[in-house]
C-alpha cells in the first residue's frame, strides 16, 4: 500500500477525492502546481513560455457540481503571479478570485493554496494567469465543472470529452510584450495562432515553415465527442471550424443552450463554447481543425491560423488542399453578430440543480441600477498611453480592495465612478469603483468606440446577455433586448462601432472585477471594479471570513509572515520534499476514508 502511495503521489498532478461520507461533506479534489518557465518554439521560434509542472497548456480540472477544490500553487517564475478562473463565481468568496483588486500577488519563489467550492454550477471554463500580461506567455488550462449524476443532462452521454485551446500567438515573451506597451506602442499582428498550445499543421509550405509541431485530435469512427473550445488569446477574434463536420452548440460558460448546428462559430477572447460533433465521415484523409482571425485583413493575416488535424482510427491519409473555407466576408460585421444572437439559452434543461434553467425570468426583474460603459481606442494620459471606461483608467492600488475593507484602510479607492460617460471630461487615472446594491439587478451597457473587437468579463457573476446592435446605445435601445431567452454567461462579445447589454442578479457579496478580456486593453486599464456589500450579514453568513492563509501587502505588509523562497532549493531537495509532502498528505486522507485518483 505504501509503495501505491509513494507512486501515486509523485505524479506531476495528484488529484484526492475526499467523500467524507460521515461528514455529509461535498468532495474534494487536491492539486499541487508548480508554476514556471518551460522553453518551447511553438512557431518554430524559442522563447519562454509559462508551464504547469512542466507542461504547457497547464492540466484541466475536471470536477462536478459543488466539489471543493484545493489548488497549492508553487511560484516558480521570477515575477509576482495570481491564477484567476475563468467565469467560476466563487460564490460569498471573493477572496479566491486571483485578481488585484481581491488579492496580493503570491511573490516570486512562495506557494499559496487556493479553496473554493464550484457551488450550483456546471460547464466549460478555464484558469489563466492574471497580472502583467502573463496569459500572453500561457499558463491556462482547463475548469470542466460536471453535472451530479441526479441532474439531467439535456444530450445523450458523449463517447469523449475534449478540451481544445485556441488563441493568437507572438514570439516575443511576455515582458517584451509589456515593455512595448509601457513604451506607448502597440503590440500589432500576432505571429500566428496555437491550438492546444501548439503551432499549426504544415497546410501550406509558404505560410508554415517545416518543422512545427502541431495537434492531433484522435477519434474513433462512428462516435459522439463533446469538444469544449476555449480562447484563451491576447487580442483576437477566432473563427473555429472543423473540416466535414457539424458542430451542435449545447453550452457555454456554464449555460445549457439550444441545440443549434453550426458549420463555424467566433469565438471571441475568453469565450468558451462547447459541442457535440460527430464522427461520421468516410475517414479518406484527416480533417483540419482550424482557428482563424477575424475582423481582420484576410490577405495581410493569413497566417494567422491555427491548424490542427482530426485523425480518425481508420483513416487512410493525411489531410491536404486548402483550408475549409472561413465565412465569405471577414469585415462581414452583420454575419458574425447575428451568429452572437443565435446562442440563446436553453429554458427547458436543468443545469446544477434540477429545476429548469428558464424558471428565472429575468424580464419580470425591475432593474435597480444600470451602468453604460463606454470604452474607446487607447489615450495618452499623463504622458502614458492608457485604456479606459468611462474617461477612466484604472490602476490596481498597492492594498487590493476587499484587504483594504476587510483592514479599514482608507483611501484606496472611491465609489463614485460615473454611471454614464462624462461630457467634455478629460480622461484620466483613478481607482473609483462602481457601488452595487447587494440583491439588486444590474444593468451593464458596454459601448465599444473602438475600431477592433473587445470582450467584457465579469468575474463572480453569470450575467444575462440580452441585447447587442451598431451605433450609439440609447434609452430606445431596450426595446429591442431579448426578453426571454438570453445566455448567461460570462464574457460578452462587443462589436467596433457597438453595444451589448447583459443583466445581472447582485446576490454574490464580494468585490468583483469587470474588465476587458483582451489582454493589451485590461493592462493598460480597461476595467472597473463592482463592490456588493451586504449591510445586514455580522456572521460571514452571505460573505465566508478573511482565509487564514491571506497574503498581505500594500498598506497591510506588516502583517505578512515571510516564506522561504521554495524555487532557491537544489531541484533533488525541492522533489524530495514535494514527493514527501504528497505521501504525507495521501496516507491522512486514505485513512480517513479518501479514495485517491490520478488524473
Amino acid at each position: 500500500m505504501w509503495r501505491a502511495l509513494a507512486a501515486a503521489a509523485a505524479v506531476a498532478v495528484v488529484v484526492v477525492v475526499a467523500a467524507r461520507p460521515a461528514a455529509a461533506t461535498d468532495p474534494y479534489a487536491f492539486f499541487d502546481w508548480d508554476v514556471g518557465y518551460v522553453t518551447a518554439a511553438p512557431l518554430g521560434v524559442k522563447q519562454q513560455v509559462i508551464g504547469i509542472n512542466g507542461k504547457f497548456p497547464g492540466p484541466t480540472v475536471n470536477i462536478s457540481t459543488n466539489w471543493n477544490v484545493v489548488v497549492n500553487v508553487l511560484n516558480d517564475l521570477d515575477e509576482p503571479l495570481l491564477i484567476t478562473w475563468n467565469g467560476i463565481q466563487h460564490r460569498k468568496n471573493c477572496w479566491q478570485d486571483g485578481v488585484l483588486g481581491t488579492n496580493c500577488p503570491i511573490p516570486s519563489g512562495w506557494n499559496w493554496t487556493y479553496e473554493f467550492q464550484v457551488k450550483d454550477q456546471i460547464g466549460s471554463f478555464f484558469y489563466f494567469p492574471s497580472t502583467g500580461l502573463q496569459r500572453a506567455a500561457g499558463g491556462y488550462g482547463g475548469v470542466v465543472v460536471n453535472n451530479r449524476d441526479v441532474i439531467a443532462v439535456p444530450f445523450g452521454r458523449p463517447d469523449g470529452d475534449i478540451t481544445i485551446f485556441i488563441g493568437d500567438w507572438y514570439n516575443k515573451n511576455h515582458t517584451d510584450l509589456r515593455k512595448m506597451l509601457d513604451s506607448g506602442k502597440d503590440l500589432g499582428m500576432p505571429d500566428g495562432v496555437l491550438i492546444n498550445g501548439k503551432g499549426p499543421y504544415r497546410y501550406n509550405d509558404s505560410l508554415v515553415p517545416a518543422g512545427i509541431e502541431y495537434e492531433t485530435i484522435n477519434v474513433d469512427p462512428g462516435k459522439t465527442y463533446r469538444i469544449r473550445v476555449h480562447n484563451v488569446g491576447t487580442s483576437t477574434s477566432l473563427n473555429f471550424r472543423i473540416q466535414g463536420h457539424n458542430m451542435v452548440l449545447v453550452e457555454t460558460e456554464g449555460s445549457y443552450t439550444t441545440q443549434q448546428n453550426y458549420t463555424n462559430l467566433d469565438v471571441h477572447v475568453g469565450q468558451s463554447y462547447s459541442f457535440l460533433v460527430t464522427t461520421d465521415q468516410n475517414a479518406s484523409s484527416d480533417y483540419y481543425v482550424v482557428a482563424s482571425a477575424r475582423m481582420v485583413n484576410d490577405t495581410l493575416w493569413r497566417r494567422v491560423a491555427g491548424v490542427a488535424v482530426l485523425r480518425y482510427s481508420n483513416s487512410r491519409g493525411r489531410a491536404s488542399g486548402p483550408l475549409p473555407d472561413p465565412p465569405q466576408d471577414q469585415f462581414d460585421k452583420s454575419f458574425s453578430m447575428n451568429q452572437a444572437r443565435s446562442v440563446r439559452w436553453n429554458l427547458s434543461a436543468g443545469a446544477a440543480r434540477p429545476n429548469p434553467q428558464g424558471s428565472f425570468r429575468y424580464s419580470s426583474i425591475n432593474v435597480t441600477q444600470a451602468y453604460l460603459l463606454r470604452g474607446t481606442a487607447p489615450v495618452t494620459i499623463n504622458g502614458r498611453r492608457r485604456a479606459a471606461l468611462n474617461g477612466l483608467s484604472f490602476t490596481p492600488p498597492e492594498t487590493p480592495l476587499r484587504l483594504a475593507d476587510a483592514y479599514g484602510v482608507r483611501g484606496v479607492y472611491s465609489l463614485d465612478f460615473p454611471e454614464r460617460p462624462p461630457r467634455g471630461a478629460p480622461p484620466r487615472m483613478g481607482r473609483s469603483i462602481i457601488n452595487g446594491t447587494y440583491r439588486g439587478f444590474m444593468e451593464l451597457i458596454f459601448q465599444n468606440n473602438d475600431t477592433r473587437m473587445q470582450s467584457y468579463h465579469m468575474d463572480g457573476y453569470a450575467f444575462f446577455v440580452v441585447g447587442m446592435d451598431y451605433g450609439e446605445w440609447t434609452e430606445d435601445s431596450r426595446g429591442t433586448y431579448n426578453k426571454g431567452d438570453g445566455v448567461a454567461r460570462s464574457t460578452v462579445q462587443v462589436y467596433p462601432g457597438a453595444w451589448a447589454a447583459v443583466l445581472v442578479s447582485l446576490d454574490n457579496v464580494g468585490v468583483w472585477n469587470v474588465r476587458s478580456e483582451n489582454l493589451d486593453s485590461w493592462y493598460l486599464g480597461q476595467e472597473v471594479y463592482v463592490r456588493v456589500v451586504n449591510p445586514e450579514d455580522t456572521g460571514n453568513k452571505t460573505e465566508m471570513a478573511i482565509p487564514d492563509n491571506a497574503l498581505f501587502c500594500g498598506q497591510l505588509h506588516k502583517y505578512q509572515k515571510q516564506q522561504t523562497p521554495h524555487h532557491k532549493m537544489g531541484t533533488s531537495a525541492a522533489a524530495a520534499a514535494v514527493v514527501g509532502n504528497r505521501v504525507a498528505a495521501a496516507a491522512m486522507l486514505l485513512l480517513a476514508g479518501a479514495v485517491m485518483l490520478s488524473p
